[in-house]
């Protein structure tokens, strides 16, 4: 019986140690795997591949090669570009948040970049680019149109300060048809005091959209004499 049990208690250790053995050699040769294919891709093989796959459409291996790029060599000369290109994919691939939150933080790490003027007019783009119809919540139009304004601000000269003052324009039509659109419903709905609220807004906010000016002035006279024969 104790004969018994010993030779199984010395099967039980020598399969552990098997065992042990074995899963060492796996960690061993993962690990040797992985300098391996670090040692063997340099900074500017990866660049390459990573604009590789971004002019092919193929962002999330550009968004890979990249990602590798910037945690193996955070000090090469590539590594700039990595940080951009991974917020570009991103957008392409229409992950605005993910996009947004790249770009910010390559602004926060690079703010005397050349590319600053850049990157903030695609900060305005992934807002943009998310804008719903007039009836719907403005939240996203008003990011882009603060945005684009900090962009003509910053960099009046630039070139895509001139593209961003078209963007800002849109913004401000998109948000003034939403004012006048929610001034409408409140007109239908006899809120009369709530109409003429926004629809002074459009008139004060929005002088420029001359598209809406006539017929605000319009509700405006119906609100007045609505609440004038309230009193």
């Amino acid at each position: 019986m104790n004969k018994h049990s010993g030779r199984q208690s010395e099967k039980g250790r020598l399969s552990l140690f098997l065992l042990f053995i074995a899963m060492s050699s796996l960690l061993a040769l993962s690990a040797c795997a992985w300098f391996e294919t670090k040692a063997e891709k340099s900074a500017e093989m990866l660049a390459g591949e990573g604009m590789e796959a971004f002019e092919k459409g193929k962002y999330r291996k550009a968004i890979e090669s990249f990602e590798q790029l910037r945690d193996w060599y955070p000090f090469s000369k590539y590594a700039i570009l990595a940080e951009l290109k991974i917020a570009d994919s991103y957008y392409h691939l229409n992950e605005y948040e993910e996009a947004v939150f790249a770009y910010e933080e390559f602004e926060n790490l690079h703010p005397r970049n050349d590319a600053i003027p850049y990157v903030i007019y695609q900060i305005g783009q992934c807002y943009f680019e998310q804008i719903d119809t007039v009836d719907r919540d403005q939240s996203v139009t008003r990011k882009a149109l603060e945005t684009f304004g900090r962009l003509a601000t910053q960099f009046p000269g630039d070139t895509y300060s001139k593209t961003a003052e078209t963007r800002i324009r849109e913004c401000k039509k998109v948000l003034a048809e939403h004012e006048f659109y929610v001034g409408v419903f409140y007109y239908r709905t006899k809120h009369y005091k709530a109409a003429l609220t926004r629809f002074e807004r459009v008139i004060s906010n929005y002088p420029d959209m001359e598209n809406i000016q006539q017929d605000t002035r319009r509700y405006i006279a119906l609100c007045k004499s609505e609440l004038a024969a309230e009193e």
